[in-house]
């Protein structure tokens, strides 16, 4: 969540308080009044309500289940000259205070009445009987045809209290490493399901009566509305503890009409800047080394690109952060802002209003930064806007929507023609991907023929230089199959970045510079391989070969 956002959080948040506060003062000056309707002493029991101790073993003096009937409750335990005191509302029984009076009048004991109004009784009676703590069953991803599975998540979050169901969707979701949770309106039933790495996971089918608890909380967090007939986009935040430590969700919600009502998507997004380390990415001590000696430089254009949910935005803070040292100013223009890192101007570009990144980008340049990141290149303006502000000293970061370094470096091209003065701009472009990673149970297997022909093919002209890094022997190959435990029910945990660098020389240059005639993304990913790049489906691959993932996988991602 940015601090903009924050900051409006705080203030509804104060405004939601000092509502209450208005009304509970509102209801203590009626009840002051009712006290002296009835002759009964009235306290405001505000100041002391939520620490005072309670009566010991209070059943002799009134038990639980008749200060619920009574709207009554004991406050102090006499004895001698000290009277038995209780705290009475404005709808307890006349009857009851008459016979209590009775009752302690016959033991020889003094008894007093005070009038509280009906606010603060709840408050007393939530301590004398807090509402158990019910522990719900923690939700099981079923695997395909599992309709057991099913039934018994789809029967406890259609059991789950009306308060919390929204919150307990949420966090099993975090609690499972899911990245979107899903709710649809099929003709029958709502469907629910669960985005783990990278794979959608039908989890439960909801009662019609959920799916309204569900959409009116998150249209109520995320003022949204509920009737609306065009698609809508808004944000939450919430706070999760798990075994005592704290993390905060930054939560994106799209929703959409459809034939049978509201379809809403949550992305979560767990926001960790511990997390946003370039050598937590997985990649190999080449590319690492590659990708800090681009960004050491004080200028030049750096572009990410890959599909929604590859990693990108990840991959880019996690660059923001090695970054991001005193004497260097950084400005990000987002849309929206998906993490908060100290330390670093961060300021939310609507574009759905009109706002248009090249517009921003022009006037965060007069602030003398050191390094921008442009949330997204979508357009020729933002594109020469980007490069020109990456040969004038500054250092530009942004994603862009490719298939691969090649394509995005050939549609640059378009976007801004071959043109001399920008070749020397672009100093990177770096596609990725997410696939599944095997857990260490998998089980090695021979490669069968096929799959030999497939891998050589694969790797036939790539350059000795490029797999210096790899220890790779094509004549005995070995690939790795998944291994389904209770831990891991598809016999993957967690995912595993793939990332093709593509490194802008003298010879990526000439395409730029208008000395090559044919200009396409298989002409650029030729020069690049020669250069000793290796692509995206060859790093796949490699990382099957190293039992992280498998063939099937590469296939289905990459």
């Amino acid at each position: 969540m940015s601090k903009i956002d924050d900051g409006v959080a705080k203030r509804q948040a104060e405004d939601e308080r000092r509502k209450q506060d208005s009304r509970r003062d509102n209801e203590e000056k009626s009840t002051a009044r009712r006290a002296a309707i009835l002759g009964l002493p009235y306290v405001d029991t505000r100041s002391f309500e939520n620490d005072t101790p309670l009566v010991e073993n209070v059943d002799d003096m009134m038990a639980i289940e008749d200060m619920h009937k009574n709207l009554a409750v004991p406050f102090k335990r006499g004895g001698g000259e000290q009277p038995f005191r209780f705290f009475v509302t404005s709808a307890t029984p006349r009857s009851v205070i008459l016979n209590l009076g009775q009752k302690y009048k016959d033991l020889g004991e003094h008894v007093e009445f005070a009038l509280i109004s009906e606010s603060a009784y709840r408050v007393w009676m939530l301590r004398y009987d807090p509402p158990e703590e019910i522990i719900y069953d923690d939700i099981k991803i079923a695997n395909t045809g599992d309709s057991e599975t099913l039934n018994q998540v789809s029967q406890t979050l259609n059991t789950v209290a009306v308060d919390r169901v929204f919150d307990f969707l949420i966090e099993q979701a975090d609690m499972l490493g899911a990245s979107d949770i899903h709710i649809e309106n099929l003709r029958d039933a709502i469907r629910v399901r669960l985005r783990v790495d990278g794979m959608l996971h039908v989890i439960a089918e909801l009662q019609r009566d959920r799916y309204r608890i569900l959409l009116g909380e998150l249209s109520s967090r995320a003022n949204l509305s509920l009737a609306a007939a065009k698609p809508q986009s808004g944000h939450i935040h919430k706070d999760i503890i798990t075994d005592g430590h704290k993390h905060t969700l930054n939560i994106r919600i799209e929703t959409v009409p459809t034939l049978f009502g509201q379809d809403a998507v949550m992305r979560l997004f767990n926001f960790n800047e511990s997390l946003l380390n370039l050598d937590l990415l997985g990649i190999t001590k080449r590319e690492r080394d590659i990708l800090t000696e681009v960004i050491k430089h004080p200028r030049g254009l750096v572009m990410m690109v890959g599909p929604t949910g590859s990693g990108k935005s990840t991959t880019l803070y996690s660059i923001l952060n090695a970054l991001n040292t005193n004497d260097r100013k950084i400005i990000t223009l987002e849309d929206p802002i998906e993490y908060s890192i100290g330390g670093i101007s961060q300021v939310p570009i609507k574009t759905t209003d009109g706002a248009q990144f090249a517009d921003a980008l022009r006037s965060v340049l007069r602030l003398d930064p050191d390094v921008v990141m442009v949330g997204e290149i979508r357009d020729s303006d933002t594109a020469r806007t980007a490069i020109q502000a990456s040969i004038t000293g500054h250092l530009v970061l942004s994603s862009f929507h490719a298939n691969s370094a090649s394509a995005a470096f050939a549609r640059m091209i378009d976007l801004i023609g071959q043109n001399p003065i920008f070749a020397s701009s672009v100093r990177m472009v770096i596609a990725q991907r997410l696939v599944r990673r095997l857990t260490d149970h998998k089980t090695p297997r021979p490669a069968t023929e096929a799959e030999k022909k497939y891998i050589t093919n694969l790797f036939k002209n790539t350059t000795p230089t490029a797999l210096e890094s790899y220890s790779v022997d094509f004549n005995n190959i070995t690939l790795y199959d998944p291994v389904v435990s209770d831990d891991a029910p598809f016999g993957f945990a967690g995912r595993l970045c793939i990332m093709e660098q593509l490194i802008v020389d003298e010879e990526i240059q000439k395409f730029l510079r208008g000395d090559v005639t044919e200009v396409n993304a298989e002409a650029i990913e030729k020069a690049a391989r020669e250069d000793h790049m290796l692509t995206l489906e060859q790093k796949g691959v490699l990382a099957a070969l190293a039992g992280h993932t498998t063939l099937s996988e590469i296939a289905r991602v990459i």
